[in-house]
């Protein structure tokens, strides 16, 4: 073990860390290897929607064709339909030399390699039916690998190396996603489309190439799980009569589709549809900003060359250090005050925004200054939550419970966001803005709470009034 991993092991559950430790915690194995996994998840995500559709449209084909490839992104949105089979279920051989969890990755992983060399030998002009089923197939195999990463991050380390493994992990997927986006642009200019995709599936070798090397992740289910399991099992076998293959059929959905449910509420009990709340409302707020974003750099008169330098490449530095930082702070401080800290930092910045666009003008080194507060306080308040998030699994149903909270996180987004235009038609830009940044008040208000009561518990285990 290294230096940092034996001062984790060392260290009580509840003791907090130096300023030291907390920036060794970059050093350790799982958590280097999680920035390598991360560029694996993210790699596929734009070579099915903008990078996809760009060459589509060089080909020919009509926009509302194109529309309709937006569809296959609706995979990423059910994925938790199938996380079941993937946290229970074994693949014949392949999890026997590997483990669960590297052994249902490595699949995905091969899985988009060949989906995308599939794409790279087909001609969207003549076979546009099979560049969509092949691009359906990326997005399968990507959600599925989502699904496998996120739950590998989970039970790889402890809860207090989670914002690390978030930062390194978004690290490794917005630098994907350069490569995905502009890296491939630039192969299809300077070669070819095809050779774009070939590229980009050989670049699917680092995510495969890592987890053959990382050692798969040891999970022990508790008593009170199994005591559970077993509960469920009895009230099927009681209201359902099975025997042979129906009955192992029926104790498997007790246990790998109904467990993470039941898991879920008795261990939390009433404050379970606090936490829903929670998980529902953090990222409400930069959502729905960030629907109107281009459209608002456009109407204000910023040129593509000023967004794509400012807003693209140097946010993307601007997010990482704010995921480097969040990660930072959650070995330091725990969860729950970078939690607030990100919230706090999401609302205030949408504020910027509001200012710009009561500005009135293009003005670049504005746009500077908000790009650079909002990105680095997105990828501050991303590590916290996904590291909040995985505090809330139980690892018995790593994959199942994380998939749940990562549909939810995103629901509320999608749905306030969809009014995000009638609300600047009718108000303006200003107003939308601060309308955004209100919208961050209910995470804020819930994350105060959970502190109280965070604090509260504290004390009586101090026996301090």
């Amino acid at each position: 073990m290294t230096e940092a991993e034996n001062a984790a092991a060392s260290r009580p559950a509840d003791a907090g860390r130096s300023w030291r430790e907390a920036f060794a915690v970059y050093a350790h194995r799982r958590v280097v290897a999680m920035a390598f996994l991360g560029f694996s998840a993210g790699l596929p995500f734009l070579l099915i929607f903008s990078t996809l559709s760009f060459w589509l449209r060089e080909a020919g084909i009509e926009r509302s064709t194109i529309g309709f490839f937006s569809w296959v992104g609706i995979t990423f949105s059910i994925k938790v339909l199938w996380a079941p089979v993937v946290d229970r279920a074994a693949i014949p051989l392949l999890t026997r030399a590997l483990g669960k969890r590297r052994s249902w990755i490595l699949l995905a992983q091969v899985g988009i390699a060949l989906a995308l060399l599939g794409i790279a030998a087909t001609d969207p002009a003549g076979n546009t039916e099979t560049v969509a089923l092949l691009a359906l197939c990326v997005a399968f195999c990507s959600a599925t690998q989502d699904i496998g990463i996120d739950a590998y991050r989970i039970e790889a380390v402890e809860e207090d190396l989670q914002g690390a493994m978030a930062a390194t992990y978004q690290l490794g997927y917005r630098l994907a996603l350069l490569a995905a986006g502009a890296g491939a642009l630039y192969v299809a200019d300077f070669f070819s489309w095809p050779a774009a995709y070939v590229t980009m599936a050989a670049l699917m070798l680092v995510g495969i190439a890592t987890i053959l090397v990382v050692g798969e992740p040891k999970v022990v289910r508790d008593e009170a799980t199994r005591q559970r399991e077993a509960e469920l099992k009895q009230a099927f076998h009681q209201r359902i009569a099975a025997s042979g293959r129906s009955r192992r059929l029926l104790d498997w959905f007790a246990v790998a589709v109904i467990g993470p449910l039941v898991d879920f509420f008795r261990r939390n009990g009433r404050i379970a549809i606090v936490i829903l709340a929670l998980v529902g409302f953090y990222r409400l707020s930069d959502i729905t900003m960030g629907i109107m974003a281009n459209p608002f750099y456009v109407d204000i008169g910023f040129t593509k060359s000023e967004v794509a330098s400012i807003s693209k490449v140097f946010g993307l530095f601007m997010t990482i250090l704010g995921a480097f930082l969040g990660g930072l702070l959650v070995a330091r401080f725990g969860i729950l005050r970078p939690l607030l800290l990100g919230a706090l930092l999401v609302a205030t910045t949408n504020l910027l925004f509001a200012w710009l666009a009561a500005h009135g003008e293009p003005d670049v080194a504005f746009l500077t200054v908000t790009i650079s507060a909002d990105n680095l306080s997105a990828g501050l308040a991303g590590s916290s939550f996904i590291a909040y998030l995985s505090s809330l699994t139980n690892r018995a149903y790593t994959a199942t419970q994380y998939a749940l909270f990562s549909s939810l996180f995103t629901l509320p987004g999608k749905v306030v966001g969809g009014f995000s235009g009638v609300v600047v038609d009718a108000v303006g830009y200003v107003d939308f803005f601060i309308y955004a940044s209100v919208l961050g008040l209910p995470a804020i208000l819930l994350v105060v709470y959970f502190l109280r009561r965070e604090g509260k518990e504290l004390r009586s285990a101090r026996g301090v009034a």
